[in-house]
């Protein structure tokens, strides 16, 4: 399979925790995705403090208008959210709800693109629960939830500052993540869909 040009996968996500353990998770997921050959992005902490979202409200902000044109442009996207009190951080949800502004596109909201979902969380069942609710939002947003999910359990596992994951299983599922959210979005390219730059 080949595709006519690069692959462009954003990662989103994280905590307002600069080096949370949600972001570096993603890291690693993004990791993953650029060994499968694509060129990734990341929005996470003070990138993701926008005002809440309201769709009466015409005006965004610069942080915003930046987070919906990187979805737009996205062939595939990876999403890591803290658990909080066994559901995803209201951070990340919020910044979720801005991709509504894609809704009028030509591929709206996140048609067509692999979501590659990770949850961490102090225990095995935030994560699970958390790692659930963001499958359901993935599908209301349209998108194609990647075959594998992580639920971490940062109680058992840590992150490194370096890259990597007290427990090697963790740190190649998360690569896996985001392999197939490229693998995904090469098939896409090779099928045919439009280039999310088009139109």
């Amino acid at each position: 399979m080949t595709a006519t040009r690069t692959i462009r996968v954003l990662g989103l996500g994280g905590s307002l925790r600069n080096g949370s353990q949600s972001e570096r998770a993603l890291r690693l997921a993004l990791a993953g995705a650029e060994e499968a050959g694509a060129v990734t992005t990341a929005l996470t902490g003070e990138a993701l403090r926008l005002p809440f979202y309201d769709a009466g409200v015409s005006e965004r902000s610069e942080l915003a208008v930046r987070l919906v044109e990187a979805v737009r442009e996205a062939d595939g996207v990876i999403v890591v959210s803290p658990g909080y009190h066994g559901a995803l951080s209201g951070l990340v949800k919020n910044a979720l709800d801005y991709i509504e502004d894609l809704r009028e596109d030509s591929r709206p909201y996140l048609h067509g693109r692999a979501v590659g979902l990770i949850a961490v969380a102090h225990g095995w069942q935030a994560a699970v629960t958390t790692l659930n609710q963001m499958r359901t939002i993935a599908h209301a947003l349209r998108g194609w939830p990647t075959p594998l999910g992580g639920a971490v359990n940062s109680a058992e596992v840590k992150f490194d500052e370096v890259g990597g994951a007290s427990e090697q299983k963790v740190e190649n599922n998360l690569r896996l993540i985001g392999r197939q959210v490229t693998e995904f979005a090469l098939a896409q390219l090779a099928a045919g869909f439009a280039d999310p730059t088009d139109g």
